[in-house]
């Protein structure tokens, strides 16, 4: 397959690789969807770069460093009138186009400077989806084979490409992403008419089919190529149509029991294009609305909850004032206080102020003692949260009363909040990250990652 890109002309002069290179990263900012997880590839002496677990894309991985991808798009030109875009085709905007021999060359000089770990690719509809994805799989297969780059490459799948060419893509990226861009159908008619769900969903069920597949032949041969290795993820831009918290939420659980994605990214909608079909926004972008879809996330991927229970019709939009998992305990304080000493690790995962860690913790650390609530602090609970919620040995902490305005009261106001001793404990700002706290702290940046929804 040969194939050349046409060269980046603005105001009809030839455009520089450093002026697309500006154009390009500016235009790939509202992408969201770009962290990597899951992959693990080692140097093989031969080619460039290697790949590990941690998370990848302007963050910090899970050991404490900091690293990044390249974060381009192959071009912002685009077939499309998305009523959200800023690349949509009726915006009188500066456009540029890599070729692919120079995504390659970006690539690996940046890499060559330890200014990136990693490529994230996506692109504008370059004429037509068909053409579009036959200049990434270029890209990929040049960077692979030509300049021999063996670090991590996600790439986005185009909606309406062929199925061969998506396939192939997925042997060279260590993972792919489709996005569904608004959460509904009737969201797409309205904002999107360009885009179909139907279309949307055929390249995200190929990946997760070739997926299993892959995993069928590995098991076989161990030397089989891998297919998008680091799974699939998706975006959702949350605020630029109507849909309740409980909406998101429900399309969100959707997508990870029917497709197997391994993040949902929600991507606060920013306004910047004037059009009476788009919200106004007066408040500014809902960041707010996207932490808490965050935390909600988590809850359905890490500790057991469904989206019926955290938001129902009649309650659709989550609590400004509690986070989810907070506000779900004070709904249903029928279900607490729990006995730390005895309570099976789902009901712990259950308690705000334990997380994962601290639960697995807490299990492990009471096959050969009875805890207490010094043993808790120790572990890594967050005992000014879960104080309301649990006894050790039969006992609360502190005499509280299992009232739920009471515990909001004490919750979400410093001023009225439960007056503790001097034990050192401080007060620090809610976020999902309930362990790792105390005398065990978290690696440096796992914080960070888990509030900023890049984990």
């Amino acid at each position: 397959m040969h194939i050349i890109a046409p060269e980046a002309v603005q105001g009809g002069r030839s455009m520089g690789l450093m002026e697309k290179l500006g154009i390009l990263t500016d235009s790939a900012k509202y992408d969201v969807a770009c962290t990597s997880s899951g992959v693990e590839r080692k140097g093989n002496g031969r080619d460039l770069g290697n790949c590990v677990k941690a998370g990848i894309c302007h963050s910090f991985s899970s050991d404490g460093r900091c690293i990044s991808l390249l974060k381009i798009l192959m071009t912002n030109e685009c077939i499309y009138d998305c009523k959200y875009c800023i690349n949509r085709k009726s915006n009188d905007v500066p456009r540029a186009t890599f070729t692919p021999d120079e995504i390659c060359r970006l690539t690996i000089e940046f890499y060559r400077r330890n200014y990136i770990e990693g490529l994230f690719l996506s692109s504008g509809i370059f004429e037509s989806p068909v053409r579009t994805m036959e200049l990434i799989y270029r890209t990929l297969y040049l960077l692979r084979n030509q300049y021999r780059f063996n670090g991590y490459v996600h790439v986005k799948a185009i909606p309406g490409a062929p199925p061969e060419l998506i396939q192939m893509t997925g042997f060279l990226a260590d993972r792919m992403s489709v996005n569904l861009e608004l959460p509904t159908a009737e969201g797409l008619r309205e904002l999107a008419p360009n885009k179909h769900r139907r279309n949307i969903l055929t390249p995200m069920r190929q990946i997760q089919n070739g997926i299993k597949v892959n995993q069928y032949d590995l098991a076989v041969y161990r030397h089989a190529p891998k297919f998008v290795a680091g799974g699939q993820s998706t975006q959702m831009i949350i605020g630029a149509t109507g849909e309740s918290d409980y909406q998101l939420l429900n399309v969100a659980e959707s997508l990870y029991q029917r497709f197997d994605l391994k993040r949902v990214f929600y991507s606060a909608f920013v306004k910047v294009n004037e059009d009476k079909a788009l919200p106004a926004l007066p408040g500014g972008p809902p960041l707010k609305r996207e932490h808490r879809l965050y935390q909600a996330d988590w809850l359905l991927r890490f500790y057991g909850f469904q989206a019926r229970e955290l938001l129902d019709e009649k309650r659709p939009f989550f609590n400004v004032l509690l986070d989810p998992k907070e506000d779900w305990a004070v709904r249903h304080l029928e279900q607490f206080p729990v006995e730390i000493n005895r309570a099976p690790y789902e009901l712990l995962l259950r308690v705000p102020g334990i997380g994962v860690r601290s639960a697995q913790r807490i299990v492990a650390a009471r096959r050969s003692a009875r805890l207490r609530f010094e043993d808790l602090k120790r572990i890594g609970v967050v005992l000014k949260r879960a104080l309301y919620f649990i006894t050790c040995g039969g006992r609360m902490m502190y005499p509280t009363k299992l009232e739920e305005d009471y515990i909001v009261r004490n919750l979400t106001s410093e001023k009225d909040r439960v007056q503790f001793g001097s034990d050192g404990m401080s007060y620090r700002q809610l976020s999902l990250f309930d362990d790792g706290q105390y005398n065990i702290d978290p690696k440096p940046g796992d914080a960070y990652r888990v509030v900023t929804g890049q984990m």
